[in-house]
């Protein structure tokens, strides 16, 4: 009995580990149910109750009268959808007659996988990335080259933060002001200190890489599907993120005195080659978050061709006289419904094709201003730019969540 009790609880805890891998890597807590639930009936597992925060995971399981109960802790989130494919490829291949070690040893395999990306590698394709954008969102030419270098020199200084696990929202803030605080000296050392509203557009983009734009999708598809202690946990962590990065903008803002501008008209039928550049800088954009994920080559480029299609059909629906919101809604929802065959062809999780693919969609010239309005006490017209942001970044998290709607019976259908 004693023997049996311990192997059951052997069982659980290495359940749990797996669990916490898939959270701790960015993974949704309905997809970490449904690989546990697999993995466990493969072990024998008659039923299995789980109980899934952000920070911490407890389950119970019986088999054969007996039953045992363990909880553990997750520790500090993070993103690696490499880590996320390996994870849901090892529950989705397992077999009935799985024993403990096997699936421990698998684990530590996993866990023991090193980078896929070198950090001046990173670096470089998230400087070309704030470049994308800030030149899809009317950046000129010295906006959008000062927040390359801006951008990549933040985002190293991010991974070598890292890397000595110093505190999420401290790093945020710190690289917020090394971004931006970057972008205006090159800006001020090379146009004097007015900033015009293309030079506005730079300012943001430094900053882009630290959006975070796994936690914000993964909260919401988990609240769509009932998981509400686990998606208003990410939810919550996803916006003191944007805080603290909110915080070291405002900071250089107020110091540089940097004040409001409006945003830059946009263009009505765009020639060929704004549109050949346009692509090329969605695609940029969508493979520089593809590598800060951790995403193997192929989901890499694949990430960048959703990109490039998405957001070039957000942009002509946009020219064409559809407000914003709305353009950005179908452009997440081609996303989306395109990474449902890519994620079978490539056998990687959607998730990791569909965020990176809409983040060059953020509206940053409206998140710019709503910070400078803030810092000058003019909350009603902060507002109302807030607002504007916000119907945005929910065009491309109800894109998205719509085209699981489409794609996928069980998302329609409650159980």
């Amino acid at each position: 009995m004693a023997d049996s009790r311990a192997q059951l609880t052997e069982t659980l805890d290495v359940l749990l580990r797996f669990g916490a891998l898939m959270l701790r890597a960015g993974d949704t807590a309905f997809r970490v149910r449904e690989a546990m639930a697999r993995l466990a009936g493969n072990m024998g597992i008659e039923n299995l109750s789980l109980q899934v925060t952000l920070d911490a995971m407890s389950a119970t399981i019986r088999r054969q009268g007996e039953t045992a109960t363990l909880t553990c802790d997750v520790g500090a989130p993070g993103i690696n959808a490499a880590r996320i494919g390996a994870l849901e490829r090892l529950a989705e291949a397992s077999t009935p007659g799985l024993t403990p070690d096997a699936l421990g040893q698998a684990l530590d395999r996993i866990e023991r996988g090193s980078p896929l990306h070198a950090l001046p590698t990173v670096a470089i394709a998230i400087g070309l990335a704030s470049g994308a954008f800030s030149y899809l969102n009317g950046g000129d030419l010295l906006a959008t080259g000062a927040a390359v270098v801006a951008g990549a020199v933040g985002q190293a200084g991010r991974g070598l933060m890292f890397r000595h696990q110093l505190n999420q929202y401290a790093v945020t803030a710190v690289c917020a002001v090394i971004a931006s605080g970057l972008y205006c000296l090159i800006v001020f050392g090379l146009a004097g200190r007015g900033f015009s509203a293309p030079l506005a557009v730079g300012f943001i983009s430094s900053a882009l890489f630290l959006v975070p734009g796994f936690p914000l999708v993964a909260s919401l598809l988990d609240l769509v599907q009932h998981q509400t202690l686990a998606g208003v946990a990410r939810l919550f962590y996803a916006i003191m993120i944007l805080l603290a990065a909110a915080f070291g903008l405002s900071a250089v803002a107020a110091v540089a005195g940097l004040t409001d501008v409006s945003a830059p008209a946009a263009a009505v039928g765009p020639d060929a080659m704004t549109v050949v550049w346009r692509a090329v800088a969605s695609f940029a954009g969508g493979c520089g978050f593809a590598l800060l994920y951790n995403s193997p080559l192929r989901t890499v480029l694949t990430v960048g061709l959703l990109s490039l299609i998405g957001n070039e059909l957000r942009l002509a629906l946009h020219d064409l006289g559809l407000i914003l919101p709305a353009a950005t809604f179908v452009g997440a929802l081609v996303v989306g419904l395109l990474a449902s065959l890519g994620k079978h062809w490539l056998h990687e999780p959607r998730i990791c094709f569909t965020v990176p693919g809409i983040i060059i969609m953020t509206p940053g010239i409206l998140a710019f201003r709503t910070i400078v309005l803030l810092n000058d006490g003019n909350v009603l017209a902060a507002i109302e730019a807030g607002a504007g942001c916000c119907f945005i970044v929910g065009g491309m998290a109800l894109g998205l969540a719509t085209a699981r709607f489409m794609s996928e019976r069980r998302w329609i259908v409650e159980r």
